[in-house]
Formats: C-alpha cells, structure tokens, sequence
C-alpha cells in the first residue's frame, strides 16, 4: 500500500468532509484581501429587506457566473436533446450492420470449426506418426524385429501336435466366429481363418487359444515352451506392453520381410499369418505392408484409410506403419493400428461441443472418399433414437441405421452424399446451405484433407434454424430497444440525483476492492470536472500499484527459476510448501559419482577467476550431455560430478544412458585438452541400486542424494589412481556386455566385498 499513501496528495480521501470556501469572506471582502481593505458592502436584497432569507441563485445564474454547466445540467441536456436522436439513428445503423454481422459470424463460426478440427487433425496424426517411426527406430523395436523373425525360423522345423492344432480349431469354433459374428452381424466359416503353417499354429495355441479375451492374452509374457521365439516374447513383451497401453494402440504388430506376422502384441487371429497368401491377404495391413517395404527412408510412414478387419471382429481399423530398419537395411515392419477414439476425440472435441460456442445442433465429421463416415456424429451419440430416425427419413437403409445406433458408431457405415462432400471431394473448399445426412437444413463449411496420403473431407455444420436464430432474435432486440430507451431517457430526466453519484460510488467501489488486496482496480473517468479529476488520480495510484506489484511477480518467478535450478520441481514444490523435511526413497537408480583428475596441476598458473570459469565450461558441457541422455545432475564441486538416471523419472535403461553419458562426459574432456593443451582426465565411480535424496540443512538448504548406491559409487572410483570408467557388480549385469568390463580388484562394505570393473571406453582399448 506504499503507492496509495504516495497518491495521498493527489486525491480526496473518500468520506472525508470538506470546507468549501465561500466565495468572498463575511465581512463583505472579496476573497484574497486582507483586514486592511475597504470592506465593499453588499447590496441589500428583497429578502433582506422583507426580513426573509436570502434565496440561493438560480441555475442560470450559476450558469452565467462560472461560464460552464455544472454535471447535473450538463446530464440533463444531453439526455433529452441527444439521447432519442441518437437511439433512432444508431438502432438504425445497428440493425443493418448487426444483422449483416451475425449472418458472417455464423459462417465465420462454422468456418474457424471446420479449419480449427483441420489443424489439429494434422497435429494428432502427426505426433502419432512420429511416435511411431521413433519407435520403429528404437533399438528394442529393431532388436525385436531380428529376435521374433529369428526365433519364427526357428519354429519353421518344430513339429505341431494333434493336441496343439485341436486346441486352436476349438478356439477359432467356439470363440474367434462367434465374436465375429456378434459384431459383425454376418456367419463366419472358422476354417477360412485357421493357420495355414506350423509354426502360426503351434504359437496361436501357446498365446492365442488359452484366452477368450485379448486384453488378457497381452499379459503373457512366455508360454514356457523354451522355444527361441517364446524367449524373444519373454524379453519384449513387457516393454511392447507397456507401450500399447500408454499409447493406446488398438494393437501392435511386427512383420518380416516374408509377410510373415512375426509378432502381436496382444496375439491376435493375425498372429503368424502370411500377408502375401493367407485368408489377410486383401486387408488393408496386408496393402499396407506391401507398400511399406517399398519405403527407402528409415523416416517414412505409411498410414492406411480404414477398412475392415476380421482379427479386430471386423471393426473399421486404420494403421500407421514405419519400416524397421538396421545398418541400412529393411529388416521388418512396425504396424500400429490407430484407435478410433483418436479421430473422434479430435472431430467432437472430446464430445463438448457446447464448451465450443456450437449449440444444439452444431457438429464436425470426416467423410472419405468413397463417401462413408471416418468419424461419429453427435446425434448418434447424443440422441440415437432420435439420429436412427432422422436417417432413415433421409434414405439410408433402416439396417443400416439400425446397426450403428446397436454398435454406437457410422465409420464406414453412414453414407454421405451431400452437396458439401461432393464439392470437397472436388478439391473445392467453402461455405453452404444445404442438406446434409440427416435431410436437416445445415449452415456447412467444407474443405479436402490431405494427411499421409489420406484423402478425406471435414464437414462442420450447425442446423440452419439454430444458426440464424440470433438474427431473428436481433431485429426483434433491436425494436424493442428502440422503444425502452425512449422510455428510459424520460425517465432518466427524473432520476438525474441519483444519476449524479454515481461516479462517486463507483470510485468507492474502487477504493473498497483497492483496500481488500486487488490490484489493477481502474475506474471510468474523465477529466473536466472534480469527480473525473478525482477518478484519473484514483488510476494513477492503481496503475502505481498494479507496477509495483508486477514487479513483486515477476521477483516472484526469477526466485523460482533459481529453485528449480537448485532441486527438482516437486522438491521445490514441497519446500515452498513449507515442507519442513523433504526426502524420498527411490528403488532403481543409476549413480554415477564423476572426478577430473589433473585439473588443479593445469590450474595451478591461473587465478581463482581463471580457473573457476574453466570448471564452469566443463559442468556446463556435462549439463548439456546429462540433459540428451536423461540424466540428472544432483550436485558439484570444484572437481566431483554427482549425477543419477532414474531419480525423478523411473527409466528402465538408466545403466545405459549412465554409461553413455560418461562416455560423452570422455569426450568432452578430450576436446578440453585438445583446445587447452590441458591433460586433465575423468575418474568415474557407477552403481545402481535404492538411494535417498531430499533437502539438508536448515539456514542452508541443499539438495542432496545419499544411499549405499551413491556411496559405494564414490568408493569404486576412487579404488585406481588413474582415469576411466569403475562399475560395480550390478552395473555390469545390467549392461549384460560383460566382454566391454576388465576386473580390477573389490572394495569392502557392510554386505560384504564388492567386485570392481573397469569398462573399456569404445575404440580407445583403454
């Protein structure tokens, strides 16, 4: 409140009494002059000689001695000689513009719907394109790829018992068709589907046949039947798993170069069919697979339009497929088969249609080119009844509409000829009344799609009626106006008083919000007169305030840039809390505990300055590394690196990405030497296990780690003199490459003795 007693000069105090000056003294002076004066006597007035007293002065005379209305005349002058004229005229102008405005408005509504699904269509398909050609460059989707298509050679000789084969006729009998069927409202021949090979049935009955449900069949990680490609399931499943379901992905699916389905991950009818002669031949994986092999770049994708599939009980699927490549060769494909829902939740908004300023009837779709629904309506999913009647009306089959009310969706279902696909279809983009599905009278934008290959139309639309109602309900508004501002204007003449005030009572409704803490209160004012006076000084100090408290904030957010700098953001988060003792135990964690060798000898002709900024450019490179691998830099000193992989964020490669980084952390020191003529080196400890870290000190906060893992990680770099690389026993079984570790002694702990190796840094030998 420092600013409000600064403007305390420049405003009244509201609610203070005021001593109005007379205009000349009593004694009969003017004003300004002193006892000394001749005293002017005043001129007898009729009251005063009638012994009455004397009458105030009459607005004109107040009028003509000041020269100017005071607000009270000024109000009623405006009011009755402006106010009539003025409504005639700007209800006038009103009318035309604001009819002419809610009509563009509509358009523009439909308009900014249609070209808003558009844009983030393409961004949603476009992240889920990446993801998936990340994926498909991922090293476990490459080693995966070679270990499935390895271990289904393998099967190619493994004989398949009567038992075997029994069990996955009786699957695909008793419960593969029926589902079908169910779903897909047809009768289904079990044997059109069979496995035509060997090895798809011998793997159909270890993971498909024992389940009737594919969300249970995708928890199994190894059937136990010892064979190369069950240990090649037992090792990816899990991350393949996990990555469908936080995705998710409708399912995942690897091909070789045969056509063989080499992998599903939730082990499907497909499972082990061949793409090039089995009963998927003519589906769209199998199109799609084709195709992807003839992709060049490791980048490429190819997405697919929908088409029923009979392993997904024929439900309209859509896939994005990347191929798999490895040392510049095609060794597979990745397929992903898109959900639905990822279409819908773009096209309805995640079904809040109102929330988006579209009403009753207002809606977005796709249609593809062979004029079918991509997406779901909103009536059908709001009022299906309703949505099945008003389809029918408008000539689709009753099965038809039947069948998408019973399976709640049209994709590839509902069929859409309306004016605005057709144009769309033609490569035209625009805005029309017309007809659409429903034989509804629609305001419609249309406009072509073009996304990976995909040739689709986005319709957004709202029903006519509902469209122009504001139109209708503005001329009406508008009428009415014109006659109740007349009426009020009238009125108004009689209400001037408490008209008068309220200037005044809005600035004490200022200064109330001001004194019960908010910031930025501005009130109307204008100058001219002493209550708008008064209002332009009230802003002054509230925009004075407002500053001051801008800059509060903006302290406020460079205090908590610097924390984050210091511990993770949900440690800050507790401390600011005021959290008192902050700490976590972590379970798996990665340490490495990194110490420059031969930095203080290089140092030693410099300054504290000098050789401080060179420490600093050195953390600053390790930072920068830390941060592509994902490591998390915990503390520094002058010579020591405290760094973990797994700490705020579980990562199940936090040995690898430690590694990497040290070896980055290598690197980097030999460009120091090279640019400083330096030969400073890097002695780094590893260990992987449970740690604690948090918050130590009071007067002196500091974001620490300490556990047996970041000890025993201090210890072991420390067992040599010279540089390189010591990890513990569990870094080395994790890394699983013990021919890259040389033994070099053990260190003591309250366990026992811990083996010490030393990993070779790649292409040094050292």
């Amino acid at each position: 409140m420092a600013a409000l007693h600064d403007q305390s000069a420049q405003c009244l105090p509201i609610g203070v009494p005021v001593t109005v000056v007379p205009p000349s003294p009593p004694d009969g002076r003017p004003a300004g002059l002193g006892p000394e004066a001749d005293p002017i006597p005043p001129a007898p007035s009729a009251g005063a000689a009638s012994g009455r007293a004397p009458r105030r002065p009459s607005r004109w005379r107040r009028f003509r001695n000041t020269g100017s209305l005071d607000i009270q005349s000024k109000l009623l002058v405006m009011l009755l000689g402006v106010s009539i004229l003025a409504a005639v005229v700007v209800g006038a102008v009103g009318y035309v513009n604001g009819r002419s405005s809610l009509e563009s408005a509509a358009l523009n509504q439909v308009t900014s719907l249609r070209e808003a699904r558009i844009t983030e269509l393409k961004r949603s398909f476009g992240q889920f394109t990446q993801t998936v050609v990340s994926q498909s460059r991922n090293a476990s989707v490459i080693g995966a790829t070679r270990a499935f298509d390895s271990g289904w050679q393998d099967l190619q000789d493994r004989p398949v018992s009567s038992t075997d084969t029994t069990k996955v006729d009786d699957w695909y009998q008793d419960t593969f068709v029926p589902q079908l069927d169910a779903r897909s409202g047809g009768t289904a021949n079990p044997q059109q589907f069979a496995p035509t090979r060997d090895p798809q049935a011998y793997l159909q009955a270890r993971y498909t046949a024992p389940y009737d449900d594919y969300d249970e069949a995708i928890k199994q990680d190894d059937a136990g039947d010892g064979s190369a490609w069950s240990a090649a399931h037992a090792e990816y499943q899990p991350y393949f798993r996990q990555a469908v379901e936080s995705a998710g992905y409708e399912d995942l699916v690897l091909t070789n170069t045969d056509g063989d389905v080499v992998y599903s991950a939730y082990a499907g009818a497909d499972l082990g069919t061949d793409l090039e002669d089995g009963p998927y031949r003519d589906s769209n994986l199998a199109a799609g697979y084709r195709d992807a092999l003839q992709l060049t770049n490791s980048d490429a994708v190819l997405v697919t339009d929908f088409a029923r599939y009979a392993p997904s009980l024929n439900v309209p699927t859509l896939w994005v497929m990347s191929p798999v490549g490895d040392e510049g060769k095609v060794i597979g494909v990745l397929a992903v088969q898109v959900p639905i829902d990822l279409i819908n939740q773009v096209m309805t908004g995640n079904e809040g249609w109102k929330g988006d300023g579209l009403g009753d009837t207002g809606e977005s779709y796709l249609v593809g080119d062979d004029e079918l629904m991509r997406s779901y309506p909103r009536q059908l999913i709001e009022h299906p009844a309703q949505y099945q009647r008003d389809v029918v009306s408008a000539g689709t089959a009753p099965s038809t509409a039947k069948r998408q009310v019973a399976i709640k969706g049209s994709v590839l279902l509902q069929q859409v000829t309306t004016t605005p696909v057709s144009r769309a279809l033609q490569g035209r983009t625009g805005t029309v009344i017309a007809q659409d599905y429903r034989g509804k009278e629609t305001l419609a934008a249309y406009a072509p799609l073009e996304v990976d290959g995909l040739r689709w139309v986005v319709v957004a639309q709202m029903d006519t009626s509902e469209a122009f109602a504001p139109v209708n309900e503005f001329t009406r508004d508008i009428a009415l106006a014109l006659v109740g501002i007349i009426v009020l204007v009238s009125l108004l003449s009689l209400l001037l008083a408490q008209v008068f005030v309220r200037p005044i009572r809005r600035l004490q409704t200022a200064v109330n919000r001001v004194s019960a803490g908010e910031i930025g209160v501005e009130v109307r004012a204008k100058p001219g007169d002493e209550i708008g006076d008064l209002g332009l000084s009230f802003n002054d100090m509230s925009r004075s305030l407002k500053v001051k408290q801008d800059l509060l904030d903006e302290q406020r957010r460079q205090n908590d840039t610097m924390l984050l700098t210091l511990m993770p953001e949900e440690v800050a988060r507790r401390y600011k809390q005021g959290d008192e003792t902050i700490a976590e135990d972590h379970q798996d964690v990665a340490v490495v505990y990194a110490d420059v060798i031969g930095f203080d000898d290089f140092a030693a002709s410099m300054n504290a300055e000098e050789s401080l900024a060179l420490v600093n450019d050195v953390w600053r490179s390790f930072d920068e590394a830390a941060t592509r691998h994902g490591i998390e830099r915990v503390r520094t000193t002058r010579s020591g690196y405290l760094a973990s992989c797994g700490l705020s964020v579980p990562r199940v490669d936090n040995v690898r990405r430690v590694v990497e980084f040290v070896t980055e952390a290598q690197g980097v020191l030999d460009r120091f030497n090279a640019q400083h003529g330096s030969s400073v080196a890097l002695r780094a400890g590893l260990d992987a296990g449970p740690v604690t870290s948090g918050l130590v000190g009071r007067s002196s906060i500091v974001y620490d780690m300490w556990g047996d893992a970041v000890s025993l990680a201090y210890r072991v770099q420390g067992i040599a003199p010279s540089p390189g690389v010591y990890a513990t026993q569990r870094v080395v079984d994790k890394l699983g490459d013990p021919g890259s570790a040389r033994d070099v002694g053990e260190v003591q702990t309250q366990a026992g003795p811990q083996r010490v190796w030393k990993l070779e840094r790649t292409g040094t030998g050292a």
